[in-house]
Protein backbone atom coordinates (compact mmCIF):
# COMPACT_ATOMS: atom_id res chain seq x y z
CA UNK A 1 0.00 0.00 0.00
CA UNK A 2 1.09 3.04 -1.15
CA UNK A 3 2.47 5.56 1.89
CA UNK A 4 -0.02 8.77 2.43
CA UNK A 5 1.38 12.28 2.96
CA UNK A 6 0.42 12.42 6.27
CA UNK A 7 2.72 8.83 7.06
CA UNK A 8 5.45 10.45 5.44
CA UNK A 9 5.24 13.90 7.68
CA UNK A 10 4.84 11.63 10.79
CA UNK A 11 7.83 10.32 9.76
CA UNK A 12 9.90 12.98 9.08
CA UNK A 13 9.09 14.11 12.33
CA UNK A 14 9.60 11.08 14.43
CA UNK A 15 13.20 11.77 13.08
CA UNK A 16 13.65 15.67 13.32
CA UNK A 17 11.82 16.11 16.50
CA UNK A 18 15.11 14.45 18.94
CA UNK A 19 17.48 16.92 16.87
CA UNK A 20 15.40 19.67 18.35
CA UNK A 21 16.05 20.33 21.76
CA UNK A 22 13.59 22.81 23.74
CA UNK A 23 15.51 25.94 24.30
CA UNK A 24 17.55 26.46 27.63
CA UNK A 25 15.50 29.21 29.16
CA UNK A 26 12.55 26.84 29.30
CA UNK A 27 14.70 24.56 31.25
CA UNK A 28 13.04 26.24 34.46
CA UNK A 29 11.71 24.12 37.52
CA UNK A 30 8.03 23.25 37.66
CA UNK A 31 5.50 25.39 39.97
CA UNK A 32 5.05 22.56 42.48
CA UNK A 33 2.40 23.41 43.95
CA UNK A 34 0.44 22.27 40.55
CA UNK A 35 2.35 19.30 40.31
CA UNK A 36 0.91 18.79 43.88
CA UNK A 37 -2.65 20.37 42.40
CA UNK A 38 -2.39 17.32 39.57
CA UNK A 39 -1.67 14.51 41.86
CA UNK A 40 -4.64 15.87 43.97
CA UNK A 41 -7.31 15.47 41.34
CA UNK A 42 -6.05 12.20 40.03
CA UNK A 43 -6.85 11.34 43.39
CA UNK A 44 -10.10 12.84 42.96
CA UNK A 45 -10.90 11.24 39.66
CA UNK A 46 -9.69 7.71 41.29
CA UNK A 47 -12.54 7.79 44.22
CA UNK A 48 -10.91 9.52 46.85
CA UNK A 49 -12.54 12.44 48.99
CA UNK A 50 -9.49 14.90 49.12
CA UNK A 51 -9.35 18.57 51.14
CA UNK A 52 -7.54 20.96 48.65
CA UNK A 53 -5.14 23.15 50.86
CA UNK A 54 -2.52 23.09 48.20
CA UNK A 55 -3.31 25.70 45.86
CA UNK A 56 -4.26 29.57 46.89
CA UNK A 57 -7.27 30.03 45.02
CA UNK A 58 -10.69 31.29 46.61
CA UNK A 59 -13.38 28.89 47.49
CA UNK A 60 -16.07 31.20 46.29
CA UNK A 61 -17.11 32.23 42.57
CA UNK A 62 -16.40 35.51 41.30
CA UNK A 63 -19.20 37.77 42.94
CA UNK A 64 -22.30 38.51 41.52
CA UNK A 65 -21.94 41.89 40.43
CA UNK A 66 -18.65 40.30 38.62
CA UNK A 67 -20.71 38.33 36.79
CA UNK A 68 -23.60 39.95 36.07
CA UNK A 69 -21.36 42.81 34.32
CA UNK A 70 -19.60 39.49 32.45
CA UNK A 71 -23.25 38.91 31.46
CA UNK A 72 -24.43 41.99 30.12
CA UNK A 73 -21.01 42.23 28.16
CA UNK A 74 -21.79 38.87 26.42
CA UNK A 75 -25.31 40.54 25.68
CA UNK A 76 -24.30 43.61 24.27
CA UNK A 77 -20.82 43.81 23.39
CA UNK A 78 -18.43 42.49 20.52
CA UNK A 79 -15.94 41.59 23.16
CA UNK A 80 -13.20 42.21 20.88
CA UNK A 81 -9.67 43.84 21.16
CA UNK A 82 -9.62 46.53 23.85
CA UNK A 83 -6.26 49.00 23.86
CA UNK A 84 -3.38 47.49 25.06
CA UNK A 85 -3.32 48.88 28.37
CA UNK A 86 -7.18 48.04 29.07
CA UNK A 87 -9.99 49.85 28.30
CA UNK A 88 -10.34 53.39 30.18
CA UNK A 89 -13.25 52.87 32.77
CA UNK A 90 -11.39 50.23 34.36
CA UNK A 91 -8.19 51.98 34.31
CA UNK A 92 -10.42 54.90 36.35
CA UNK A 93 -12.47 52.82 38.14
CA UNK A 94 -8.51 51.24 39.62
CA UNK A 95 -7.24 54.66 40.28
CA UNK A 96 -10.24 55.67 42.42
CA UNK A 97 -9.66 52.41 44.20
CA UNK A 98 -6.49 53.65 45.36
CA UNK A 99 -8.08 57.01 46.60
CA UNK A 100 -10.74 55.01 48.29
CA UNK A 101 -8.89 52.41 50.13
CA UNK A 102 -5.49 54.12 50.74
CA UNK A 103 -6.11 58.05 49.88
CA UNK A 104 -3.29 57.93 47.32
CA UNK A 105 -4.29 59.90 44.13
CA UNK A 106 -3.06 57.96 40.79
CA UNK A 107 -3.39 59.09 37.29
CA UNK A 108 -5.50 56.61 35.43
CA UNK A 109 -2.94 57.02 32.40
CA UNK A 110 0.33 54.97 35.00
CA UNK A 111 -2.30 52.37 35.07
CA UNK A 112 -1.67 49.05 32.48
CA UNK A 113 -4.81 46.30 33.01
CA UNK A 114 -3.21 43.04 32.35
CA UNK A 115 -3.57 38.68 31.73
CA UNK A 116 -3.62 38.40 35.22
CA UNK A 117 -0.29 39.48 37.69
CA UNK A 118 1.89 37.01 35.82
CA UNK A 119 1.60 39.26 32.70
CA UNK A 120 2.34 42.28 34.90
CA UNK A 121 5.52 40.45 36.39
CA UNK A 122 6.73 39.73 32.80
CA UNK A 123 5.80 43.01 31.59
CA UNK A 124 7.83 44.65 34.60
CA UNK A 125 10.70 42.16 34.23
CA UNK A 126 10.92 43.28 30.43
CA UNK A 127 10.97 46.15 30.82
CA UNK A 128 12.86 47.60 33.68
CA UNK A 129 16.17 44.31 33.32
CA UNK A 130 17.82 43.52 30.36
CA UNK A 131 19.18 39.77 29.72
CA UNK A 132 21.77 39.54 32.89
CA UNK A 133 20.83 41.57 35.28
CA UNK A 134 19.56 40.68 38.86
CA UNK A 135 16.75 41.05 41.30
CA UNK A 136 16.61 40.54 44.67
CA UNK A 137 13.55 38.40 46.05
CA UNK A 138 12.72 37.57 49.15
CA UNK A 139 13.26 33.40 50.50
CA UNK A 140 10.85 31.86 51.07
CA UNK A 141 8.62 33.45 48.30
CA UNK A 142 6.67 32.88 45.03
CA UNK A 143 8.50 30.57 42.78
CA UNK A 144 7.24 31.83 39.90
CA UNK A 145 9.07 34.95 40.54
CA UNK A 146 12.80 33.36 40.07
CA UNK A 147 10.75 31.38 37.72
CA UNK A 148 9.91 34.06 35.18
CA UNK A 149 13.49 35.87 35.73
CA UNK A 150 15.16 32.62 34.88
CA UNK A 151 13.01 31.98 31.60
CA UNK A 152 13.85 36.05 30.45
CA UNK A 153 17.29 35.43 30.92
CA UNK A 154 17.81 37.72 33.85
CA UNK A 155 19.03 36.66 37.59
CA UNK A 156 17.54 36.27 40.83
CA UNK A 157 19.22 37.33 43.97
CA UNK A 158 17.85 35.54 47.39
CA UNK A 159 17.51 37.30 50.47
CA UNK A 160 16.97 34.45 53.39
CA UNK A 161 14.10 36.26 55.41
CA UNK A 162 13.31 34.51 58.69
CA UNK A 163 11.87 35.24 62.36
CA UNK A 164 14.91 37.91 63.28
CA UNK A 165 13.49 39.82 60.14
CA UNK A 166 9.38 39.21 60.50
CA UNK A 167 10.18 37.40 57.38
CA UNK A 168 10.48 40.67 55.03
CA UNK A 169 13.85 42.30 53.53
CA UNK A 170 15.48 44.72 55.32
CA UNK A 171 17.25 48.26 54.01
CA UNK A 172 20.39 46.52 54.96
CA UNK A 173 19.60 43.42 52.69
CA UNK A 174 19.16 45.65 49.67
CA UNK A 175 22.60 47.82 50.01
CA UNK A 176 24.38 44.76 50.83
CA UNK A 177 22.88 43.75 47.47
CA UNK A 178 23.76 45.93 45.58
CA UNK A 179 27.10 46.03 46.55
CA UNK A 180 27.96 42.78 46.18
CA UNK A 181 25.70 41.42 43.33
CA UNK A 182 24.70 44.59 41.53
CA UNK A 183 21.00 44.44 41.79
CA UNK A 184 18.96 46.35 39.62
CA UNK A 185 15.67 45.32 40.92
CA UNK A 186 13.95 44.13 44.46
CA UNK A 187 10.61 42.33 44.30
CA UNK A 188 8.66 42.63 47.81
CA UNK A 189 5.24 41.06 48.71
CA UNK A 190 3.02 41.89 51.61
CA UNK A 191 1.01 40.27 52.51
CA UNK A 192 3.68 37.59 51.33
CA UNK A 193 3.22 33.93 49.62
CA UNK A 194 3.90 31.78 51.63
CA UNK A 195 4.25 33.50 54.95
CA UNK A 196 1.37 35.53 55.41
CA UNK A 197 3.57 37.92 56.69
CA UNK A 198 3.08 41.74 55.96
CA UNK A 199 5.35 44.52 56.28
CA UNK A 200 5.04 47.56 58.35
CA UNK A 201 5.02 50.63 56.84
CA UNK A 202 8.23 51.94 58.23
CA UNK A 203 10.21 49.13 56.88
CA UNK A 204 8.35 49.67 53.40
CA UNK A 205 9.78 53.51 54.00
CA UNK A 206 13.49 52.39 54.52
CA UNK A 207 12.87 49.33 51.53
CA UNK A 208 11.58 52.61 49.34
CA UNK A 209 14.51 54.67 50.56
CA UNK A 210 17.48 52.34 49.93
CA UNK A 211 16.42 51.29 46.20
CA UNK A 212 16.40 55.26 45.57
CA UNK A 213 20.09 55.49 47.34
CA UNK A 214 21.33 52.96 45.20
CA UNK A 215 19.53 52.94 41.79
CA UNK A 216 17.55 49.61 42.80
CA UNK A 217 14.28 50.04 41.02
CA UNK A 218 11.26 48.78 43.71
CA UNK A 219 8.61 46.19 42.69
CA UNK A 220 5.46 45.52 45.02
CA UNK A 221 3.51 42.29 44.68
CA UNK A 222 0.30 43.73 46.37
CA UNK A 223 -2.00 40.90 45.63
CA UNK A 224 -3.16 39.87 49.00
CA UNK A 225 -4.01 43.30 50.03
CA UNK A 226 -7.38 43.47 51.25
CA UNK A 227 -7.51 40.01 52.99
CA UNK A 228 -5.74 41.27 56.16
CA UNK A 229 -6.96 40.28 59.91
CA UNK A 230 -5.51 43.10 61.73
CA UNK A 231 -4.33 46.57 60.21
CA UNK A 232 -4.32 46.65 56.77
CA UNK A 233 -1.52 47.04 54.14
CA UNK A 234 0.48 49.44 53.20
CA UNK A 235 1.05 50.15 49.37
CA UNK A 236 4.43 50.95 47.83
CA UNK A 237 2.69 54.15 46.52
CA UNK A 238 2.26 56.16 49.64
CA UNK A 239 6.29 56.79 49.43
CA UNK A 240 6.36 58.03 45.47
CA UNK A 241 5.57 57.17 42.07
CA UNK A 242 8.63 55.66 41.07
CA UNK A 243 7.85 51.89 42.27
CA UNK A 244 5.62 49.21 40.06
CA UNK A 245 2.94 48.53 41.77
CA UNK A 246 1.17 44.60 41.12
CA UNK A 247 -2.24 43.55 41.61
CA UNK A 248 -4.82 41.23 40.83
CA UNK A 249 -8.28 40.44 40.63
CA UNK A 250 -7.19 37.04 41.72
CA UNK A 251 -7.51 36.73 45.40
CA UNK A 252 -9.45 39.55 47.08
CA UNK A 253 -11.83 39.77 44.52
CA UNK A 254 -11.86 36.00 43.56
CA UNK A 255 -11.65 36.03 40.37
CA UNK A 256 -8.61 33.57 39.72
CA UNK A 257 -9.87 32.05 36.51
CA UNK A 258 -10.86 34.93 34.85
CA UNK A 259 -7.36 36.19 34.59
CA UNK A 260 -6.96 39.38 34.77
CA UNK A 261 -4.46 42.19 36.92
CA UNK A 262 -3.22 45.17 36.98
CA UNK A 263 -0.06 47.64 37.24
CA UNK A 264 0.77 51.06 38.31
CA UNK A 265 3.75 52.26 36.87
CA UNK A 266 6.10 55.47 36.49
CA UNK A 267 4.79 57.98 33.77
CA UNK A 268 8.31 57.29 31.82
CA UNK A 269 7.79 53.65 32.07
CA UNK A 270 4.03 53.14 30.52
CA UNK A 271 5.25 53.45 26.50
CA UNK A 272 7.89 50.84 27.25
CA UNK A 273 5.10 48.53 28.88
CA UNK A 274 2.47 49.77 26.42
CA UNK A 275 4.39 48.61 23.47
CA UNK A 276 5.44 44.85 24.95
CA UNK A 277 1.81 44.65 26.07
CA UNK A 278 0.90 45.27 22.06
CA UNK A 279 3.22 42.68 20.93
CA UNK A 280 3.18 39.64 23.68
CA UNK A 281 -0.89 39.91 24.24
CA UNK A 282 -2.63 42.75 22.52
CA UNK A 283 -5.17 43.14 24.97
CA UNK A 284 -6.57 41.53 28.15
CA UNK A 285 -9.35 39.42 27.80
CA UNK A 286 -12.34 41.89 26.98
CA UNK A 287 -14.52 39.86 29.30
CA UNK A 288 -12.65 39.93 32.09
CA UNK A 289 -12.38 43.04 32.29
CA UNK A 290 -16.05 43.75 32.10
CA UNK A 291 -16.40 41.38 35.35
CA UNK A 292 -13.52 43.02 36.99
CA UNK A 293 -15.55 46.62 36.40
CA UNK A 294 -18.42 44.98 38.09
CA UNK A 295 -16.48 43.29 41.00
CA UNK A 296 -15.80 47.22 42.56
CA UNK A 297 -19.75 47.12 43.07
CA UNK A 298 -19.66 44.09 45.24
CA UNK A 299 -17.62 45.14 48.80
CA UNK A 300 -20.09 43.83 50.92
CA UNK A 301 -19.83 40.09 49.59
CA UNK A 302 -16.03 40.59 49.32
CA UNK A 303 -15.80 41.10 53.00
CA UNK A 304 -18.29 38.43 53.20
CA UNK A 305 -15.59 35.88 52.20
CA UNK A 306 -12.71 38.05 54.02
CA UNK A 307 -14.59 37.03 57.48
CA UNK A 308 -14.78 33.20 56.33
CA UNK A 309 -11.30 33.27 55.71
CA UNK A 310 -10.52 35.06 59.37
CA UNK A 311 -13.13 32.39 60.50
CA UNK A 312 -10.83 29.41 58.90
CA UNK A 313 -7.76 31.00 60.20
CA UNK A 314 -8.98 31.17 63.53
CA UNK A 315 -10.13 27.56 63.11
CA UNK A 316 -6.80 26.29 62.46
CA UNK A 317 -4.72 28.36 64.53
CA UNK A 318 -6.28 25.97 66.77
CA UNK A 319 -6.88 23.00 65.46
CA UNK A 320 -3.43 22.24 63.46
CA UNK A 321 -1.36 21.90 66.57
CA UNK A 322 -3.66 19.27 67.50
CA UNK A 323 -2.21 17.60 65.17
CA UNK A 324 1.64 18.09 65.53
CA UNK A 325 1.35 21.91 63.23
CA UNK A 326 1.88 24.53 65.57
CA UNK A 327 5.29 26.12 64.34
CA UNK A 328 3.58 29.31 62.29
CA UNK A 329 5.14 32.36 60.50
CA UNK A 330 2.59 35.45 61.28
CA UNK A 331 -0.55 34.86 60.05
CA UNK A 332 -1.28 38.65 59.29
CA UNK A 333 -2.79 38.21 55.77
CA UNK A 334 -3.38 36.45 52.81
CA UNK A 335 -4.81 32.62 53.37
CA UNK A 336 -1.63 30.90 54.00
CA UNK A 337 0.04 29.42 57.10
CA UNK A 338 3.40 28.53 56.76
CA UNK A 339 4.88 26.03 59.29
CA UNK A 340 8.08 24.72 60.25
CA UNK A 341 7.74 20.94 60.54
CA UNK A 342 11.25 19.93 61.22
CA UNK A 343 10.22 18.42 64.72
CA UNK A 344 8.19 16.30 61.75
CA UNK A 345 10.58 15.60 59.64
CA UNK A 346 13.28 16.79 57.27
CA UNK A 347 11.59 15.96 53.79
CA UNK A 348 8.56 17.87 53.73
CA UNK A 349 7.61 17.05 50.07
CA UNK A 350 7.11 13.56 51.48
CA UNK A 351 5.13 14.21 54.18
CA UNK A 352 3.24 16.63 51.91
CA UNK A 353 3.19 13.07 49.65
CA UNK A 354 1.51 11.01 52.73
CA UNK A 355 -1.28 13.43 53.99
CA UNK A 356 -2.50 13.50 50.98
CA UNK A 357 -2.47 9.63 50.87
CA UNK A 358 -3.42 8.96 54.07
CA UNK A 359 -5.05 11.75 55.09
CA UNK A 360 -7.00 12.85 51.80
CA UNK A 361 -5.23 16.56 53.03
CA UNK A 362 -3.40 18.10 50.00
CA UNK A 363 -0.93 20.91 51.00
CA UNK A 364 2.17 22.30 49.22
CA UNK A 365 5.88 21.65 50.25
CA UNK A 366 8.28 24.69 51.43
CA UNK A 367 10.84 23.29 48.70
CA UNK A 368 8.66 25.19 46.27
CA UNK A 369 9.33 28.52 47.96
CA UNK A 370 12.71 27.92 49.26
CA UNK A 371 15.41 25.90 47.75
CA UNK A 372 17.56 25.61 50.87
CA UNK A 373 15.69 25.39 54.01
CA UNK A 374 12.00 24.51 52.45
CA UNK A 375 12.14 20.72 53.12
CA UNK A 376 11.59 22.05 56.70
CA UNK A 377 8.32 23.34 56.00
CA UNK A 378 4.28 22.84 54.37
CA UNK A 379 2.73 25.53 53.24
CA UNK A 380 -1.25 24.81 54.00
CA UNK A 381 -4.07 27.77 51.97
CA UNK A 382 -7.15 28.14 54.23
CA UNK A 383 -8.74 29.87 51.41
CA UNK A 384 -11.52 27.16 50.97
CA UNK A 385 -14.98 26.68 53.10
CA UNK A 386 -15.27 26.63 56.20
CA UNK A 387 -16.31 23.19 56.15
CA UNK A 388 -13.48 22.23 54.15
CA UNK A 389 -10.87 23.41 56.31
CA UNK A 390 -12.79 22.03 59.66
CA UNK A 391 -12.83 18.35 57.54
CA UNK A 392 -9.05 18.92 56.76
CA UNK A 393 -8.38 19.74 60.08
CA UNK A 394 -10.51 16.56 61.93
CA UNK A 395 -8.41 14.08 59.19
CA UNK A 396 -4.99 15.54 59.97
CA UNK A 397 -5.60 15.16 64.04
CA UNK A 398 -6.72 11.39 63.03
CA UNK A 399 -3.73 11.00 60.52
CA UNK A 400 -1.22 12.22 63.72
CA UNK A 401 -3.21 9.87 66.27
CA UNK A 402 -2.92 7.04 63.88
CA UNK A 403 0.87 8.25 63.62
CA UNK A 404 1.45 8.13 67.55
Amino acid sequence: MAETTTERLAAAAAVIAPSVPASSRSAIPSFIVMDVMRAALAAENAGRSIIHMEVGQPGTPAPKAARAAAMRALESDTLGYTMALGNDALRLRIARHYLDWYGVRVEPERIAVTAGSSAAFVLAFLALFDVGEAVALPSPGYPCYRHILSALGQRSVLIETGPATEWMPTAEDVARAARRDGIKGLLIASPANPTGSMISPERLQELTAACRAHGVRLISDEIYHGLTYGHAAATALAHGEDAIVINSFSKYFSMTGWRIGWMVVPQDLMRPIERLAQNLYISPPAIAQAAALGAFGAGDELEANRSAYAANRALLLEELPKAGFANFAPADGAFYLYCDVSDITEDAAALAGTLLVDAGVAVTPGIDFDAERGNRFLRFSYAGTNADMAEAARRLIAWAQRRR
